[in-house]
């Protein structure tokens, strides 16, 4: 072959080997930054719904240690909230949401707390009933973090 076309080729494919490698490097990272703004709006997405479910929930725990359950459409948005946990949260987080609903239903029907047992309650460290959901959020929210 004659030294001149053998030239010619080899600065082509040495054009075509470092494009390529150039496209394949920008395709990766496009990729992997779609990826962690994917998993970032998730992220976002579910502590909107976390949040909107913690102030929901403390609002009607401290309700219930005082009143009783006169209106059942008063849980109608922790109800809300907790279907749009079950729609994207793990189970672990969806149990621990679905224990804390039930807690607060069961608490607006026993007897109502004085100061006294309040602060006994505050105590003994029993009065966050939402403790254990603040815990699997975070370690759902946690998970989802190192992933992206």
């Amino acid at each position: 072959m004659d030294q001149a076309i053998i030239s010619a080729l080899a600065a082509v494919m040495g054009s075509v080997v470092g494009g390529a490698s150039s496209i394949a490097t920008a395709w990766f990272t496009q990729k992997a930054q779609s990826r962690r703004e994917s998993a970032n709006a998730e992220i976002r997405r579910r502590e909107l719904v976390y949040t909107e479910f913690i102030n929901e929930c403390s609002r009607l725990a401290i309700d219930a240690f005082s009143n009783t359950l006169n209106d059942p459409g008063t849980l109608m948005n922790a109800y809300a909230l907790l279907n749009r946990i079950r729609l994207t949260s793990s189970d672990a987080v969806l149990d621990a949401a679905d224990r804390t609903v039930k807690d607060i239903v069961e608490q607006y029907f026993r007897p109502n707390l004085s100061a006294e047992d309040l602060h006994r309650m505050a105590a003994s460290g029993r009065a966050d009933p939402l403790k254990e959901f603040g815990t699997c959020a975070r370690r759902e929210l946690s998970a989802l973090n190192l992933k992206g």
